[in-house]
């Protein structure tokens, strides 16, 4: 570990002391879907428990309002668990973020419950790289900074959600908020297997058309209907040929319809946008625009349009370029190599870009298969991403930038 100075071996050291898979083992026997707004309780309890150890207030913060539409085309209220909110030092000249998430993407009666040690010694468990093991190598991280002298000259936040696997909308301004006046972001979403980050990301926009036609007899009168169902499917297929290089459009499930008699008069399309930039932004609002107004006319139906764009496209700027120069730099001198490429998925990290924040957004530990019931986490990686965390932080709080 050559190139670290005394404090920095000193947070590496108490970091490989640090009872990380304890607290890994201990989160993942709790479920924690999206949904599961008990699960998601237990474990904003247990979280707020632990990172209590840090100085500064530990809370559990109400969720903000969401809507979303229901299979009949109606505007429903969705409830979500509270985030954890952590305020160190505010007065501190050198000012961080750190965010994460508490839940999963496995409701409470999916068959992947626990955690199994797999016979390569891989740990599988739903969440253990998605990312309670993250949580466990930022609060070990946090508590070796804490340690060393240096924690006075270093303030941060620490944000850790409880919505983001279904897109951050209840708590999007908070992160926000939050990111406001921080000089770098590190989020704790897992890396590859072989510890590469992810870099640029694309977008995303989730959308809920609602189609309202006019039902009549299939058989005695059908020219009197106005069929939804024929209408999102246009819709479906003109937004479909929207889609080029650097914007990919879903249109993922049309909903509506009845006994073959009907006309059916209620539809719902719902479609996902990816797109790569600001520019395939403007290019999938404009199309879908005109998608509704060329078929609304042409079906003699009516369309509401519910949703938006929740994660904008996060590039490597040159800001994001030295934070990702200075943790490569600190991986270099503890042996671990770092690398980063783009990709299509998105995260939290999306948003905090978009406050203008420059930010890592993959510094969990290494795993795979996330979102299904193989998903792993590589043991060894807990220790070793704490201290890469640990070393990046300490020389950002001594720079006073990245």
């Amino acid at each position: 570990m050559q190139g670290l100075n005394s404090t920095e071996r000193a947070a590496v050291d108490h970091v490989a002391a640090a009872p990380i898979a304890d607290h890994v083992a201990a989160w993942v026997a709790v479920n924690s879907g999206t949904r599961n707004l008990k699960g998601v309780a237990r474990m904003g309890e247990m979280l707020a428990d632990a990172f209590s150890a840090l100085p500064g207030g530990a809370v559990l913060v109400a969720p903000e309002p969401v809507e979303q539409v229901d299979g009949e085309g109606r505007v429903q209220r969705l409830d979500h668990g509270r985030h954890l909110l952590v305020t160190v030092r505010p007065q501190a000249p050198v000012q961080m973020l750190f965010t994460g998430h508490m839940d999963t993407v496995f409701p409470v009666d999916h068959r992947f419950q626990k955690l199994t040690v797999l016979p390569d010694g891989r740990w599988n468990g739903p969440g253990a790289a998605d990312m309670k093991g993250g949580l466990a190598v930022l609060l070990a991280a946090l508590k070796a900074i804490e340690a060393g002298p240096a924690a006075a000259r270093l303030g941060y936040q620490v944000l850790i959600n409880s919505d983001e696997e279904t897109g951050s909308l209840a708590s999007a301004d908070r992160i926000a908020q939050t990111a406001r006046g921080k000089v770098a972001a590190l989020t704790y979403e897992p890396a590859l297997a072989d510890g590469t980050l992810a870099g640029a990301r694309g977008g995303t926009g989730n959308f809920a058309l609602v189609v309202s036609g006019r039902s009549a007899h299939a058989g005695r009168n059908p020219e009197e209907g106005r069929n939804a169902v024929v209408a999102a499917a246009d819709l479906a297929l003109r937004l479909a040929r929207a889609g080029r290089a650097g914007l990919a459009v879903n249109p993922a499930r049309i909903e509506g319809g009845g006994p073959n008699n009907v006309v059916p008069d209620h539809a719902i399309l719902r479609v996902n946008f990816r797109p790569s930039d600001a520019a395939a932004i403007a290019d999938a609002q404009a199309a879908l625009d005109e998608a509704v107004a060329a078929v609304a006319p042409a079906h003699d139906v009516r369309i509401a349009v519910h949703g938006g764009f929740n994660r904008p496209p996060k590039p490597i700027d040159p800001a994001s370029q030295k934070l990702f120069g200075l943790v490569k730099a600190a991986g270099a001198d503890l042996g671990i190599p770092v690398a980063w490429r783009s990709t299509g998925g998105v995260c939290d990290g999306n948003n905090i870009a978009a406050a203008g924040v420059p930010v890592v957004d993959t510094m969990g530990v290494r795993g795979g298969a996330i979102h299904s019931a193989d998903e792993f986490m590589i043991p060894e990686s807990l220790a070793e991403r704490a201290a890469l965390s640990a070393v990046t932080i300490l020389r950002i709080a001594e720079r006073g930038r990245p």
